[in-house]
């Protein structure tokens, strides 16, 4: 099977991809969304957004990662998906799922979901500019305002070409609200040879089992439930292969994030790495209590260090075995 770590706007970003693969059981990473208009994007707008492009496209700990462009203009994003190929992005994905009306008033992502064969022409104006090895993936939803011409949507992905289809299975109109209609993936892939991805709603081990079941999906992809469960990817993985895990305890949580990369090397990490770790509480608290009441404690602080040193009070290094390594 395949994990794959989804691309979450203002959340996954270098530091965080480093981080939840650093702990594990991914695959694969996915950046947030290049935005390309109608020209192509300088070498330095390929960095920022994927700077694992200085390591021949792989985060610290060895997993790939493949860069997001968003678009409408074809011939725009097959000259990029080129030159990102070219700089050592293991691939090209292409968004047509963002659910964000500010893109999708720039006619990108989830609204193009309304016009199946724009989708088609740029899938394939995409596919044909990059050379076969490479792969190009595209990420949907189940449609914009409702289902009714999903398989319309699933149809041009696959006739245009494309290596792999990530479906997150709600429509726009449902944005992130629960359930995700595993369910309705299966008629929509019959008979196809296309790899299918499964996203959506997949909190824990329990979740992924019966999303692989609904969905027939061995593949999945996990955005919130990752950052809420950091090593859900780990645990999937484990439970799949027949290992044996213990889970991470929350003083494992904390001693990870203070042991990345999210408060060093970087000129704006002063504030950075506050907000961030505020930012990521409100997704832990989910499974873990305690950030509730750490939230509290950080809320007024703005100095990395001082962020830092309540950190440190709650943090337990994991035990160095076959599980945690």
């Amino acid at each position: 099977m395949q994990l794959v770590l989804a691309p979450m706007e203002g959340v996954v970003d270098f530091k965080m991809r480093q981080l939840l693969t650093d702990i594990g059981g991914f695959d694969l990473c996915v950046t947030e969304f290049v935005r390309v208009i109608d020209a192509c994007l300088p070498e330095r707008v390929f960095q920022r957004y994927c700077p694992e492009l200085g390591n021949n496209g792989y985060t610290r700990s060895g997993t790939p990662v493949r860069i997001q462009l968003l678009g409408q203009v074809a011939g725009a994003l097959a000259e990029n998906a080129v030159k990102a190929i070219a700089l050592g992005s293991h691939g090209i994905d292409l968004n047509f799922g963002c659910p964000a009306k500010t893109v999708n008033k720039s006619k990108g992502g989830a609204v193009l979901l309304k016009d199946p064969e724009h989708m088609y022409q740029i899938i394939k104006t995409v596919r044909e500019a990059v050379a076969s090895e490479h792969q190009v993936s595209a990420k949907i939803r189940l449609g914009f305002d409702d289902d009714s011409n999903s398989q319309e949507i699933v149809d041009a992905v696959v006739s245009a070409g494309a290596s792999s289809l990530a479906i997150h299975a709600r429509t726009k109109r449902d944005g992130y609200n629960p359930p995700a209609y595993w369910e309705k993936i299966p008629p929509l892939i019959k008979d196809k040879t296309i790899n299918v991805v499964a996203n959506g709603e997949i909190w824990q081990l329990k979740d992924a089992l019966l999303c692989q079941t609904r969905s027939q999906c061995t593949n999945l992809m996990l955005g919130r439930g990752a950052l809420a469960m950091p090593d859900l990817a780990k645990q999937i993985k484990a439970h799949i292969n027949n290992e044996l895990y213990t889970p991470l305890q929350w003083e494992h949580i904390i001693y990870h994030i203070i042991h990345s990369s999210m408060h060093h090397d970087e000129a704006k990490c002063e504030k950075y790495f506050a907000s961030r770790t505020k930012q990521w509480l409100g997704y832990l608290k989910r499974q873990y209590p305690q950030a509730d009441s750490l939230f509290d404690e950080i809320r007024r602080l703005k100095a990395k260090d001082e962020v830092a040193n309540v950190l440190k009070k709650y943090a337990k290094a994991p035990m160095l075995d076959a599980n945690h390594t």
